[in-house]
């Protein structure tokens, strides 16, 4: 079975990451927001998600992505469902591009790399 949202496209838009001090034993404090716009009249979707974190008295980090998705079907969707698979299941497909990059940003001399646990999708969207 094949999927009727495609993902076309995918970037990063930002990759930022400032040194404040040395590794320390601190946890690193993160939040996740995502944003999600169509394009006018098509079933285009950009969804962009923002990573940013501190690890205090070490790092800040900014990391900002972006997908180009577009539903496509033979079939009538309702606005419902189409709204339901673009928010939930671009964040999902999104995830792992944002969670290798943490790990890549965070994999350097004397930074503790960072994996990110998985995560409750539909809960965390039910918080925004």
């Amino acid at each position: 079975m094949e999927s009727v949202l495609k993902l076309n496209k995918i970037v990063f838009d930002k990759i930022e990451f400032n040194r404040l001090g040395f590794k320390n034993d601190k946890e690193l404090e993160f939040e996740i927001q995502s944003n999600i716009s169509q394009r006018s009249e098509t079933e285009i979707y950009k969804v962009t998600l923002v990573l940013k974190g501190k690890k205090p008295e070490e790092y800040t980090l900014e990391i900002s992505l972006s997908g180009f998705f577009s539903v496509e079907s033979e079939n009538e969707l309702t606005d419902a469902l189409k709204n339901s698979l673009v928010v939930k299941n671009s964040v999902a497909i999104m995830m792992p591009y944002l969670r290798s990059q943490v790990s890549l940003v965070t994999a350097q001399p004397e930074v503790e790399c960072v994996v990110l646990p998985a995560f409750n999708i539909n809960k965390m969207l039910d918080n925004e």
